[in-house]
């Protein structure tokens, strides 16, 4: 039996913060990779995906006033869903890929091979290990303004609103430091993990009984997909089995009754454990207006006391005339701002978000801060499965959403 990735004491820790996040005391940011490569399990790119998850939490912790739950898409996240089994390339019907913990991205390479499982779970234990040295180390120390890179910010008047941003969150930060706050605290975070429960194998292997209460300790946080959260089928049995705190994808072809049937059967003692369930939900900016307020007023009348967040990045991936997968900035954006403004209209609450992004300079997502545009997705196109957004877009979204999170503050 290999090693557990977590301890049972992080899984209670981060179920605990959810509660708070159930009852408007915390906010929930979650990012990372669509699909993690073994490839990338390389110091500098470690680095920069724990850079942007700080950076990001910081600028919504000063707008919305609250402390912020850091729950990265790593250390696991090989294993991806897809909706055909095979596809042809260069005239040859090849089986889809699914992941690098399943089979390989190359042609040559589609047959799943159980040995991947076991590279996953090294990848898995390296990516962790060298973020927990670099968390110690001090990297979450970013009292240095130096350390921010607004660059990407073209307009003088949009950089000046963000440098002022930035500026008053570092003196919050040294305010506190004067007031006698041990300084390591102001040097280290939380940072938790989590990737879609997917492969079963997999997840029964890194299940552990501890203290009579099973617990998956090769991540913090499982998601279940929009493809296998079927009432009736082998996911949603395990998930409901397990002691960590779990999110559900809602979308388009979830129906209100059968959202509220899942959060039941996942959610034996709601009353005992608030924050357990999150409701990620990604419709599409075409369809949010539709469907987000009829999930919001079959969860409220159930009672049950789940925490909303928001992903716009999946309802919006489209095919782009050059044939690469891509999403607008501008569509991502306008889902966001949509749900915040549904959520207040219903007197339900915006608990997190959940993005695809990395702290690279990749060219996957179209438009934001640098005006990408379609012509520019193959410049630095990396992603093996859906786009990202890049640092200065992951950026651009932080600030925009803390303005309007602490706009909302303020006229509330």
């Amino acid at each position: 039996m290999l090693p557990a990735l977590v301890s049972v004491n992080e899984i209670e820790k981060l179920c605990t913060h959810l509660a708070e996040v159930a009852e408007g005391k915390r906010f929930l940011l979650q990012g990372g990779d669509c699909a993690e490569r073994f490839q990338d399990c390389q110091s500098q790119l470690i680095e920069k995906k724990l850079k942007i998850m700080i950076q990001m939490s910081l600028v919504l912790l000063w707008g919305a006033r609250i402390p912020t739950v850091r729950i990265a898409r790593m250390a696991g996240q090989f294993a991806k869903p897809r909706s055909n089994d095979y596809e042809v390339i260069d005239g040859e019907k090849v089986p889809s890929f699914r992941g690098e913990n399943i089979n390989g991205f190359e042609p040559s390479e589609r047959i799943p091979d159980p040995q991947r499982l076991l590279e996953g779970y090294f990848h898995s234990a390296a990516t962790l290990n060298y973020g927990r040295v670099l968390l110690d180390g001090g990297l979450a120390d970013i009292h240095n303004a130096a350390k921010w890179d607004l660059d990407f910010v073209q307009t003088s008047t949009r950089r000046e609103e963000y440098q002022d941003m930035v500026k008053q969150i570092i003196n919050s930060l040294e305010f506190v430091h004067l007031c006698g706050v041990d300084s390591d605290t102001l040097k280290t975070i939380d940072l938790f993990i989590s990737h879609e429960g997917l492969e079963l194998g997999y997840e029964e292997a890194m299940t552990r009984q501890i203290n009579g209460k099973y617990y998956n300790v090769g991540t913090d946080f499982l998601w279940i997909g929009d493809r296998t959260r079927q009432l009736d089928h082998a996911h949603v049995e395990y998930f409901r089995g397990i002691q960590n705190p779990i999110g559900i994808k809602v979308g388009p072809s979830l129906d209100s009754d059968e959202l509220v049937q899942l959060i039941r059967k996942l959610w034996r003692e709601p009353e005992k454990n608030p924050g357990r369930i999150t409701l990620i939900t990604r419709y599409g900016k075409d369809k949010v207006e539709s469907l987000l307020p009829k999930h919001i007023e079959a969860v409220q009348s159930s009672g049950l006391k789940v925490i909303w967040s928001c992903d716009p990045c999946h309802g919006n991936t489209i095919l782009a005339e050059n044939g690469y997968k891509t999403r607008s900035f501008e569509h991502i954006l306008f889902e966001l701002e949509k749900t915040l403004e549904i959520h207040a209209r219903y007197k339900s609450r915006l608990g997190g978000v959940h993005f695809e992004l990395t702290g690279e300079n990749v060219t996957e997502c179209i438009g934001g801060p640098e005006g990408i545009n379609e012509v520019d997705l193959p410049l630095r196109y990396t992603s093996y499965c859906d786009p990202r957004l890049n640092y200065s877009q992951s950026m651009e979204i932080a600030f925009l959403l803390a303005k309007s999170l602490s706009s909302s503050r303020t006229t509330r």
